[in-house]
């Protein structure tokens, strides 16, 4: 009995350090992806946003919190030239709020809200088919909730925050995490 209790913790033990990691347990950053842009181009996140502080929200164009829009171009204006990037992920997840292609998505966000922070092309946040930015961003607080969930990844390209739709992307406490990692040194 005693050898079969032995021979079997072995086993679980070989069995768990065979295992494949899941990115999480491979120190995979947030930002070790590749993403289409709204216009098709292939995007490194990582060699994009490199050193700097970012606010990553899924965005709709048909949600009653669209007009974040402009909260979140006021915070690029305003943080920008100190290192903070806002990028937008369209998604149509959340009530069909999304249902358009590209193209009009971006006609829609410049001429509405003069939109110049980075926008992609529309992805899944949640389930299966989820991007994997999005599978990593959600891997321990759980699935986004709704359109326009907010997330503060620092120059280290760790999660600082994470904040509902309804919290306003100027916010003080959104502000304060922001202006907390940007006080921040690069790595």
């Amino acid at each position: 009995m005693r050898l079969l209790a032995t021979s079997l913790f072995t086993a679980i033990v070989v069995a768990m350090t065979t295992m494949p990691a899941r990115a999480e347990d491979k120190g995979t950053k947030v930002l070790d992806y590749t993403m289409k842009s709204i216009d098709g181009k292939e995007v490194n996140l990582a060699e994009k946003y490199k050193g700097k502080v970012l606010l990553v929200v899924n965005v709709a164009s048909q949600c009653g919190l669209t007009p974040q829009y402009k909260q979140l171009e006021g915070l690029q204006d305003k943080f920008h030239d100190k290192g903070l990037a806002v990028v937008g992920f369209p998604c149509n997840q959340f009530g069909g709020q999304e249902p358009d292609s590209e193209e009009v998505i971006a006609k829609f966000c410049k001429t509405k809200y003069d939109v110049s922070f980075d926008l992609f092309s529309k992805i899944e946040v949640n389930g299966d088919k989820a991007a994997p930015i999005y599978k990593q961003l959600t891997a321990k607080e759980g699935p986004i909730k709704w359109n326009f969930e907010k997330f503060v990844i620092g120059r280290n390209g760790e999660i600082a925050a994470r904040f509902s739709p309804k919290t306003l992307p100027d916010a003080p406490e959104v502000i304060k995490v922001i202006e907390a990692e940007l006080a921040k040194p690069e790595k």
